[in-house]
């Protein structure tokens, strides 16, 4: 049993490994194509930043994952094991090309769809599910007005300076937003696979109540930070450069209207992706300039992705579920 524990919290670090390589573009994306950093500069400040997340907030969102989406009492480890599987799987194929969907609802599309192929419809705890649900559509929303609303702002304030002047301020500003961008980064996505490693140790018995241990907390965010040191280049230049043009001034606002965006769901305990989230922002900038400014055709093949990203994830983890209890009757 220990063994299969230390299997699983290995599996739940590579997935945080993997989401911090994954969506290291949502961090990045912004101030690279705006030449403020390099590529290399930008991920090791979004990933100091990222861990810095840790000292920084509690774990509301790691409760609402661990115990806020599946009855805990109705599962088992292999349950748990199959819902990380089913989310890197997705990631990797996201990652493969070149899509920026949501690590967030990988993770939880595989833990709901694992559970409900050993459990049925009825393990899910609906509250929970109707936040995630409401987030999709909400999240890019509040992300795009609040772009929207900083950028005319931003533009009021500098209608009558230079364009040097303008430029040369918003570049180290940049460098601010970014790491504002990357806390909400940290704080939101790391907790989430607290909750996971969480809910195993419950499961398993070796934790009596849900409280996440500071070891949990630690190696969470240090593996998010890892992941984003090393950058998931291929959706850099979709999150970047394909939506819309940006100067930095533009990134500026898009990540201030994410970073705020990210850590007041967080907060809240509300699970929210950071991909929907600095993609809506990164459109509502575009939009102040002019309507087709934004490519909507991007936006459209992104929004497939993320409407696509629970279902299949949860596909993919029902699958390896049956795989797993395949393997367990003929070895048993």
């Amino acid at each position: 049993m220990i063994t299969l524990i230390v299997v699983i919290i290995l599996c739940a670090l590579v997935f945080d490994f993997l989401n911090g390589f994954h969506d290291a573009a949502n961090s990045i994306a912004t101030i690279v194509s705006t030449r403020v950093l390099t590529p290399r500069q930008a991920v090791a400040w979004a990933a100091f930043f990222n861990l810095v997340a840790a000292f920084a907030f509690d774990v509301h969102i790691a409760k609402t994952i661990g115990k806020g989406l599946v009855d805990l009492a109705s599962i088992n480890e292999y349950v748990i094991l199959a819902g990380l599987l089913g989310a890197i799987a997705w990631n990797l194929i996201t990652w493969y090309f070149g899509l920026p969907s949501s690590s967030s609802h990988a993770l939880m599309g595989g833990y709901g769809g694992a559970a409900i192929a050993k459990v049925g419809f009825g393990v899910l705890i609906m509250d929970g599910w109707v936040k995630t649900f409401m987030f999709i559509v909400l999240a890019p929303v509040i992300g795009m007005i609040l772009g929207f609303l900083l950028q005319v702002i931003v533009l009021w304030i500098v209608h009558a300076k230079s364009y040097s002047k303008v430029d040369s301020t918003f570049r180290k500003l940049q460098l601010l937003s970014a790491a504002l961008y990357s806390l909400g980064h940290g704080t939101n996505d790391a907790q989430k696979t607290m909750g996971i490693i969480t809910g195993v140790l419950v499961t398993a018995g070796i934790l009596q109540v849900f409280e996440v241990p500071v070891w949990v907390v630690f190696a969470s965010y240090s593996a998010i930070a890892f992941g984003t040191l090393f950058g998931g280049w291929r959706i850099v230049k979709t999150m970047g450069t394909k939506i819309t043009k940006l100067q930095p001034s533009d990134g500026f606002c898009a990540e201030t209207a994410g970073g705020l965006t990210l850590l007041l769901t967080a907060f809240s305990g509300i699970a929210v992706s950071t991909t929907h989230t600095i993609a809506g922002a990164i459109m509502g900038v575009g939009a102040t300039k002019r309507f087709s400014a934004v490519r909507w055709g991007i936006a459209g093949t992104m929004v497939w992705a993320w409407i696509l990203t629970i279902p299949l994830s949860a596909l993919i983890a029902a699958g390896a579920y049956w795989l797993i209890e395949s393997i367990r009757s003929v070895a048993g």
